[in-house]
């Protein structure tokens, strides 16, 4: 990526825009799993935890990147 400000600003605004869709597909699964286990179907609901598990893995590495772009 050339070394221009407002492509490292661009990166990091778009980033952000998607962090912060990670975090609203993460409280949607967890909204549904808490309703799908409230209503037996735990098989369903145990998978819906290992979904979020990789969002939050996903989103530690997402707020790295970001914090990385800002720093250079």
């Amino acid at each position: 990526m050339p070394d221009n400000s407002g492509y490292t600003i661009a990166t990091a605004d778009a980033l952000t825009l998607f962090l912060h869709s990670q975090h609203a597909l993460g409280a949607a699964i967890e909204e549904t799993t808490k309703w799908l286990s409230e209503h037996g179907v735990e098989s369903v609901a145990i998978n819906a935890v290992v979904a979020m598990e990789k969002l939050d893995k996903n989103v530690n590495a997402i707020t790295y990147a970001i914090m990385k772009i800002w720093q250079n």
